[in-house]
């Protein structure tokens, strides 16, 4: 049997993928080395938010195949690549699983086959490290014997209006030929594709709009601080400032930034600035340190709050409602609630969680109390904070309710709780 494409990596930005492409009556063939996700895949179960159960089933039935066998990827026109790129030790990205997979279809590579780099990292990694590779282990060569290009992922979990179809799909070929053959690919299946000039400028333009959020958010978060010592309401400022119709968009701050994303993607800018220019991108690591610091923040307010009532933070029992890194999903990838709750548990605190998303949550090796009892736990708790807002809280009544409230998303509106 013959595919339209293999997809390599089932996780949050190739299932989507693999599920838009089937929808448009492509032939679509998942692979990942992971034999668990592809046995339950297999099964109809679906391990990411974005999909239930019941999509992964309608997928099945209009022939998606998941497979751990690489072989099968010779069978596929084109190859996309859609593994993670963690942050390794010294800012970079961590390719392993990169070349893992390139290696993979460098191994099942024929000719006039397309292949599709959409991990996240430095500009130059599809043709100083994909490239070679894939001409290394197939003989063959790249914008001649087969089509080489990249394409940055832009999977927003949770997001309920914009996914993978009508998310505009950035693309830049090895060569001008590569480009169209790229964009002819995407647009069978997305509404817009936008062409650049190479991979380069693809690869760039990733780093650049998660950079612009990253600056962005540190921003309001360093205000955050001041703000409350001059005892201004920030919240109020940014409604404010957002009623302008130009020159604004509102950023908001919070107990720090977690997901793949912003805490990641920018450091790999960073990185190859530093590696190849000599100097550093002083943007992003003011960004990095702003940001990184905001669950201490969060630790150090939650302390005052218990001694301005006399209370010590060691003993008390400090409850976190929402733990995944965005609201209203079960990803806990970088969720600033894990150094919130180490700092605390360090402090002597008692920490417990709620969240409807998790079921068990471990901080480094130690699994820390789960509560079902939301208005009860609320209750009886030291101290509540609110880290991540999702859409099962009330936040309002539950400050209500609690004994101290401490407010990092701004969503309550009542005098009894505190806010970031």
């Amino acid at each position: 049997m013959t595919y339209d494409v293999v997809i390599l990596g089932l996780g949050y930005v190739g299932l989507p993928l693999a599920q838009q492409a089937t929808r448009a009556g492509l032939k679509v063939l998942g692979f990942d080395v992971n034999a668990g996700v592809v046995g339950a895949l297999g099964e109809g179960r679906s391990h990411v938010d974005d999909l239930s159960d019941a999509d992964v089933a309608e997928m099945l039935a209009h022939g998606f195949h998941t497979t751990t066998d690489e072989r099968l990827i010779a069978t596929a026109r084109t190859a996309v690549i859609c593994v993670p790129t963690p942050l390794a030790e010294g800012d970079g990205p961590d390719l392993r699983a990169v070349v893992g997979a390139t290696e993979a279809v460098g191994r099942n590579l024929r000719a006039d086959m397309l292949v599709v780099l959409e991990s996240t990292t430095y500009p130059g990694t599809t043709d100083e490290v994909v490239r070679p590779l894939l001409e290394k282990l197939s003989g063959l060569t790249a914008g001649i014997d087969f089509h080489l290009a990249f394409s940055p992922e832009r999977i927003d979990p949770g997001n309920e209006k914009f996914g993978a179809r009508n998310t505009p799909k950035v693309v830049g070929g090895y060569t001008p030929d590569c480009t169209d053959r790229v964009a002819a690919f995407y647009g069978r299946f997305i509404e817009t594709v936008v062409r650049t000039k190479g991979t380069r400028e693809a690869e760039t333009a990733k780093l650049l709009e998660n950079t612009y959020r990253h600056v962005n958010i540190a921003l309001v978060n360093e205000m955050a601080r001041f703000c409350h010592e001059l005892g201004i309401d920030l919240w109020d400022v940014i409604h404010a400032a957002s009623t302008k119709p130009f020159g604004f968009q509102p950023f908001y701050p919070g107990p720090g930034v977690g997901g793949h994303c912003i805490p990641i993607d920018p450091n790999y800018l960073s990185h190859n600035v530093r590696t190849k220019l000599g100097y550093p991108f002083r943007f992003v690591e003011l960004a990095q340190e702003i940001n990184a610091t905001m669950p201490d923040y969060v630790a150090r307010r939650a302390q005052n709050l218990l001694n301005a009532d006399g209370q010590a933070v060691h003993g008390a029992t400090i409850l976190l409602l929402g733990v995944t890194y965005k609201a209203n999903i079960a990803d806990q990838r970088e969720s600033p609630a894990t150094p919130l709750a180490r700092l605390l548990t360090a402090l002597g605190a008692t920490v417990q969680y709620h969240d409807p998303h998790v079921t068990s949550w471990t901080v480094g090796e130690v699994e820390v109390a789960r509560t079902d009892d939301l208005e009860g736990a609320t209750a009886a708790a030291d101290l509540v904070i609110l880290v991540q807002h999702h859409r099962e809280y009330d936040a309002d009544r539950l400050a209500g309710v609690a004994k101290r409230f401490f407010d990092t998303r701004g969503v309550t509106t009542t005098h009894e709780a505190h806010r970031l």
